[in-house]
């Protein structure tokens, strides 16, 4: 693992300790929207093939067991929660566990498969962020019938929202689909996707969150499965899609300053994940892993949800070594790499 990298993680433990009292996490609660990188199980409970509730997803999760969650383990989600003091994550609002005491700690709405632009969502008949945003209006109300309406609200105004969305909008739906990309441009696609993203935080925004944290596209070029599929059989990162991501980024960081300046008392960071997993990718050895072009699940070249099953031929033996759990998702190891790479970046909304 790199100097730098050392750093980062010394830094987030001490933060933990100075900041983190009698056990208390930094912040009332936690709320979490997007897609796959955030799942924690809510496409269980919907129909959809965008699921990942079966081996050997989960592998290295708590009792080994699969939840929904589109890794062999923890989440960078999952891995901030415990950053800022949770000993337990969010549960996915679909779940038989977000119910009674288990909601003051937060819910996940978060759905695999879903963008900021709605179409992207309808396609898999997964749930779309207005869909999520409904969601946490119901939450709101549950909320309320358990803590009363001053208890709730100082929840809702104080606690740390996660929004990560806009991969899937890309590479699930606008580089495959010729009724967009026939029809807009890729600028202008990023375009109606970055007005979507702000509808969505000004939504947000209007009922109550104040503390949000945005992640940025990753390297999309550099994904196992998008290497092969858009890759042109050279086993490199596509440069085209990554340049795609870094200018759709910064129309991100452009919108969000006007967001931050527009409503009063809105702290939005944006969360850099783009630079943290290029780093991953172009340089394992330098962060501590051996494999950064194939996953480990099945050939580890395209496998993704039904596609990553328990008879997946070659799925590794340890998940450890890789950057890549399936073809588009992250493992556990490099999860915790970016979640602590992003705590810097992050620490104003719990401080």
């Amino acid at each position: 693992m790199r100097f730098s990298s050392c750093l980062v993680a010394s830094v987030v433990y001490l933060l933990m300790e100075v900041y983190v009292v009698n056990g208390q996490p930094l912040v009332p609660a936690m709320f979490i929207f997007g897609d796959s990188v955030v799942d924690a199980g809510n496409n269980n409970h919907i129909k959809t093939i965008v699921k990942a509730n079966f081996p050997p997803y989960g592998r290295d999760f708590l009792n080994h067991t699969p939840t929904g969650r589109f890794c062999n383990g923890k989440l960078a989600a999952d891995f901030t929660a415990e950053n800022i003091g949770f000993t337990s994550y969010p549960p996915a609002y679909l779940s038989n566990e977000a119910r009674g005491n288990n909601l003051l700690i937060g819910a996940n709405f978060a759905s695999a498969a879903s963008g900021y632009y709605e179409a992207t969502a309808k396609i898999y008949h997964t749930i779309p962020l207005s869909q999520q945003l409904k969601y946490f209006k119901e939450y709101q109300a549950k909320l309320v019938k358990i803590v009363g309406q001053s208890n709730a609200s100082s929840i809702i105004n104080g606690s740390v929202y996660l929004v990560n969305s806009g991969s899937s909008d890309f590479v699930q739906n606008y580089y495959i689909n010729p009724l967009l990309y026939k029809v807009y441009t890729v600028k202008e696609f990023s375009d109606i996707v970055i007005k979507s993203y702000a509808t969505f935080i000004e939504e947000l925004y209007d009922l109550g969150a104040r503390r949000i944290g945005v992640t940025t596209l990753p390297p999309l070029g550099c994904l196992p499965a998008t290497i092969t599929i858009f890759g042109s059989d050279i086993n490199e990162c596509v440069k085209k899609m990554n340049e795609d991501a870094v200018s759709f980024n910064n129309k991100l960081n452009d919108t969000s300053l006007i967001l931050q300046n527009k409503l009063s008392g809105l702290n939005l960071v944006v969360l850099d994940i783009y630079q943290p997993l290029y780093d991953l990718v172009t340089k394992p050895s330098d962060n501590g892993f051996a494999e950064a072009r194939k996953a480990c699940c099945g050939t580890g070249l395209l496998e993704t949800s039904i596609l990553c099953n328990k008879k997946s031929v070659g799925t590794c033996a340890n998940a450890t070594e890789y950057v890549f759990w399936d073809g588009f998702h992250p493992s556990e190891s490099a999860n915790k790499v970016i979640s602590d790479s992003l705590l810097a970046s992050g620490i104003s909304l719990v401080s």
